[in-house]
């Protein structure tokens, strides 16, 4: 009797320590002694999710994570791969030029020490991301610029060719003979893709690159490799990613905003929602002619995405299920 009742106490112990460590994980703290994310269910890890419709590249940086690799590996070769899609005309080599013809990127990269690195106006390296990580990794700054990026990046091994296809010269001499400029981006014409991912250790890590706004003047650089903006990546809290009009997301910090909203106790829905909301509301604010879209993360694999506008899309890969989701969106009428 007495071994009997010892297995049973023993066995609601275990029980008990269970619930008691599942009910745990549900209400994290952050440093600050805030309770941060409320979470009733356990999230199935690794996990990627990406801006837009972009399954190629989620399953690429799935399939570094089930292989045991990094987030922040993950990250980066999921962005190559619609780095080198010529089709997407976004991102990378065919992306649509400048009203100069030229092809400039932009991209950033950060890990879940809060390492970052970032690239501006590189010409003629396809892979920009890649050349982000490297400045992240191997020199003692967060961003390099134009010629410099650019002189850093073959240094690095990296090779140079065309960024501009055919398909996007023709476009680009269409848009010549009357030269209007159209801001709003969208399903048709989106400019970036972000992504974030968690691997099996449950660390974060994200990744933006981007050609820009097709059409854009010379110089030109948007929120895409400016950290906090384009990108933010808090390994306590959660990670978010910006796309769209990046002037008006750089004017919000909209990518560090989403993160502190999280940590103050919204859901990664919620944040995102919230920081639409702050650019709308803006005096004056022209949000009838423009896009921004945000999707995020936190700690327990949670996500969001919101925008401004119908039409914008998150692409999730988890367990077995790599799919597009369309996000919900603040213009209804």
């Amino acid at each position: 009797m007495r071994r009997r009742n010892f297995l049973k106490n023993a066995s609601l112990t275990g029980v008990g320590l269970a619930v008691g460590n599942s009910l745990k994980g549900c209400q994290d703290i952050s440093p600050d002694g805030k309770k941060v994310v409320v979470s009733d269910k356990k999230t199935a890890l690794p996990l990627v999710i990406a801006t837009w419709h972009v399954i190629d590249a989620t399953a690429r940086a799935m399939e570094i994570l089930q292989a045991g690799g990094t987030a922040l590996d993950a990250v980066e070769q999921g962005c190559m791969v619609e780095e080198a899609n010529e089709k997407g005309q976004s991102v990378g080599k065919g992306g649509l030029p400048d009203r100069d013809g030229n092809v400039t990127l932009d991209a950033c990269i950060m890990d879940k020490h809060g390492n970052c690195g970032s690239v501006v106006y590189l010409k003629n390296i396809t892979h920009a991301v890649s050349v982000a990580r490297k400045v992240m990794e191997d020199t003692p700054h967060v961003m390099l610029a134009g010629e410099g990026a650019k002189n850093f990046a073959l240094k690095k091994g990296f090779q140079p060719e065309s960024l501009l296809t055919e398909a996007s010269k023709e476009a680009w001499e269409k848009w010549k003979v009357e030269a209007q400029y159209n801001p709003i981006i969208n399903i048709e014409n989106h400019d970036t893709i972000g992504m974030l991912a968690i691997d099996k250790n449950g660390d974060i890590s994200g990744a933006c690159t981007t050609s820009g706004l097709a059409y854009k003047m010379a110089g030109r650089v948007g929120d895409s490799p400016i950290i906090g903006s384009g990108l933010f990546v808090d390994n306590e809290i959660g990670a978010a990613v910006a796309t769209g009009l990046g002037e008006e997301v750089v004017k919000t910090v909209g990518s560090f905003l989403v993160v502190e909203l999280m940590r103050q106790g919204k859901t990664p829905q919620e944040a995102c929602e919230e920081a639409i909301k702050r650019i709308v509301q803006k005096p004056n604010s022209d949000f009838n002619n423009f896009q921004v879209g945000y999707i995020a993360v936190n700690k327990h694999g949670d996500t969001g995405s919101y925008s401004i506008h119908q039409w914008f899309s998150m692409t999730k890969y988890q367990g077995s299920v790599n799919q597009q989701i369309q996000s919900d969106y603040f213009k209804k009428a």
